[in-house]
């Protein structure tokens, strides 16, 4: 088998469309640019199949690798027949490789091995083969000054075959099997932290009971984060009689003395070394399940909020709210530069909101301030209460945004290189405005997981859940495209090709010689070569530069193709650019090349309509129900505004404008049922809730949006 079939066998893609990615891949070139700029080369894939191509390709060199080694390390021991070496060579399986080579792996001394050092191993022989009667005078000849009684030389000759059904494929494949089907964790509390208070959150595990491959993934995350914590012991585990049996039937073919030798053998195989391996088997392949789920949710989620609504260039004043140490204020220009900061005390125990009216007014006037960020954390709705009683005179637009990660990115190195003079209040404010302005280049400065738009992010796989989330910020930079004159070295870093050296390098260079004037200047950046610019060149983008098309999607590689289109159609590249007439009344066919195939010809033309278009939607200003301010202010029947700030497997929350989210539990997001939250509502989506149930004590609220 090749890379090509195993990659088929999960993936219904054709071997054209395979092979061409591959070598695409192998050339170096990133997935966003194969995706949009070899269409023709892949047959059409989309991001999804490439990065799903990727990996299965990488899974494969995975296998290979490990059967090297595995033939290796059996060759080593001289033990390796023609048969068992054929068995590795067609197996691409990692389960059944790591069987075959069970039985060759290096390990502690067991008790097998000290009873074959007692010469007991033909004794095992021969009951194994199930002929043999009058044991006890058959025990009798291996007696010697290491082996004193009969039942010892039998002890010895269980302890031998016991390994030998230990390693037993088609036993070890078939009792898999059992657990996958049948398998259930069961979860006890430690009675000694059963009064913890830290363990009240877990009360639900401490006595439960589920099938292993019906339990959703929060559920079995929950449960093994509880048991890290030391307050439940989980275990995996079938009906014991029905795996006995099933053994027995599989190796027993006899009625005499030897099948209870071999009966007994099989008992204490299964305790001791069947149960306890096969059960963690169980147990890690159904925590891979809901690793994977899990990073998908928090995936999708940071991807929805990296994507969402900038307001785009304006002035904005933006506030990190706050109680006894006031509320930080900043004002930005239009490129989110710092043009004024204060604080200001609106609230108790000062409660100066004369002074702190006063001064909003001010900050308005004088910065020209078109819109009001105000961070959603501690006083966010009485300073909303309060931005809106000042008399302004042309009222600024007021949002609310996430703060989430805000703390995080004002300690960080990248908040204190940009800001070494300022603290981290109002490092925080800065970061607030600037999600507003532009929530894709303010975001990807903080570590995703800090960002707090998952579910125990912290319990799962950290390298798999690192490679998913840099994975998703680099498709969302690269489908929204970046200035290359205003963008960060943190978004920089995410452009195709680039990488956080090459992104440290154009900002060196940018601020030596001034704003990029074309996309060609790129490649005087040191070290960026012409496979980086061709990977790079088309997600950037320079407005007001010498070259329209360098401010579009249209890749360097296509110009001259444009070039043609124009001088075809009698008019200047400039004059084609955006007139949907004249570029519809063109013949893509007559600009296919042999690199740029029919559907990158449209693709251009698509762009060529409505160049440098960002795919985000527009900022909507949004308003919380007035009346509510708090929990105690809640009551079932109640509907309210609110909006969806996470998404989970069993539900959403949403901010109904006070500290607490309320859950919508799965059941309860829209009449019938429902197999993905993320079909019905989307992060930061504006939703209408309906109060079912308020437990104010523990702080939990519980909605529907079936109204």
């Amino acid at each position: 088998m090749n890379s090509i079939d195993y990659i088929k066998k999960s993936l219904q893609l054709s071997d054209n469309s395979i092979k061409a990615t591959l070598k695409l891949l192998a050339e170096d070139c990133t997935i966003p640019f194969i995706s949009r700029y070899r269409k023709d080369a892949t047959g059409n894939l989309d991001e999804v199949q490439i990065e799903g191509i990727s990996k299965l390709n990488k899974q494969f060199e995975e296998i290979i690798k490990r059967k090297e080694t595995i033939l290796k390390s059996i060759e080593e021991q001289n033990a390796l027949t023609q048969e068992l070496k054929q068995r590795i060579e067609q197996s691409f399986d990692l389960q059944e490789l790591e069987d075959l080579y069970l039985p060759f792996k290096k390990r502690r001394k067991t008790r097998a091995d000290s009873a074959k050092e007692k010469g007991l191993e033909p004794l095992a022989r021969m009951i194994m083969s199930q002929n043999a009667n009058d044991l006890q005078h058959l025990a009798s000849r291996y007696l010697n000054d290491q082996v004193a009684t009969e039942e010892d030389a039998l002890q010895g000759a269980r302890d031998i075959m016991a390994e030998w059904i230990n390693e037993n494929m088609y036993v070890r494949k078939n009792l898999r099997r059992l657990f996958q089907r049948k398998a259930v964790i069961a979860s006890k509390v430690v009675k000694t932290k059963k009064e913890d208070e830290a363990a009240q959150k877990f009360s639900q595990y401490f006595e439960w009971e589920e099938s292993l491959n019906r339990i959703p993934s929060h559920r079995l995350l929950a449960m093994l984060r509880a048991e890290t914590e030391g307050f439940v012991k989980t275990k995996i585990e079938i009906d014991k009689e029905e795996a006995l049996d099933f053994i027995e039937n599989s190796i027993i073919k006899s009625n005499n003395e030897c099948a209870d030798q071999i009966s007994l053998a099989i008992k204490d195989c299964y305790k001791r070394l069947l149960e306890p391996a096969i059960s963690n088997e169980a147990l890690q392949e159904a925590k891979e399940k809901a690793d994977h789920k899990a990073i998908e949710i928090f995936a999708e989620n940071l991807r929805q909020l990296l994507l969402a609504p900038p307001l785009g260039e304006k002035r904005i004043l933006s506030i990190d709210p706050g109680f006894k140490s006031g509320c930080k204020v900043v004002c930005l220009d239009e490129k989110g530069d710092l043009l004024h900061n204060e604080t200001i005390y609106p609230h108790a125990p000062q409660n100066d909101a004369g002074m702190a009216m006063k001064k909003i007014r001010s900050m308005v006037n004088a910065y020209n301030i078109e819109a009001i960020s105000i961070g959603n954390g501690t006083a966010s709705r009485e300073t909303e209460f309060f931005i809106k009683k000042i008399a302004f005179d042309k009222p600024p637009l007021v949002f609310i945004v996430s703060e989430a990660g805000a703390s995080v990115y004002s300690a960080s190195k990248i908040a204190r290189d940009e800001f070494p003079s300022y603290d981290v209040t109002v490092r925080g404010a800065i970061s607030i405005g600037r999600r507003l302005s532009d929530p894709l280049a303010e975001l990807v400065k903080i570590d995703a997981k800090s960002i707090g738009v998952g579910q125990y992010q912290h319990d799962v796989d950290q390298t798999q859940l690192k490679n998913e989330l840099d994975s998703t910020v680099m498709k969302c930079v690269n489908s929204v495209g970046i200035n290359l004159n205003t963008a960060s070295k943190s978004l920089l870093s995410y452009v195709s090709g680039i990488g956080e050296k090459m992104a440290e390098n154009i900002v060196n260079y940018r601020a030596e010689n001034g704003a990029f004037e074309d996309r060609k200047q790129l490649k005087k950046v040191p070290r960026l070569g012409e496979k980086a610019y061709q990977q790079a060149a088309a997600f950037i983008r320079i407005t007001h530069g010498k070259n329209p098309l360098d401010n579009s999607a249209v890749h360097p590689e296509a110009y001259s193709i444009v070039e043609k289109m124009a001088k075809d159609l009698g008019v200047k590249t400039n004059d084609l650019i955006a007139n949907k007439e004249l570029i519809k009344s063109g013949s893509p066919e007559n600009y296919i090349t042999e690199t740029i195939g029919i559907l990158g010809i449209k693709d251009i033309l698509k762009e060529l309509e409505k160049p440098g278009l960002d795919p985000r939607k527009a900022a909507k200003v949004f308003e919380f129900d007035p009346t509510v301010k708090s929990i105690k202010n809640l009551k079932p029947g109640m509907i309210l505004p609110g909006i969806v700030n996470n998404i989970t497997a069993f539900g959403c929350f949403v901010d109904v404008g006070i500290k607490e989210s309320g859950l919508v539990h799965i059941s309860q997001l829209k009449e019938g049922f429902v197999s993905d939250v993320n079909e019905v509502v989307k992060l930061h989506q504006h939703v209408q809730v309906k109060v079912t149930e308020v437990d104010e004590a523990r702080k939990r609220i519980q909605l529907s949006m079936i109204l």
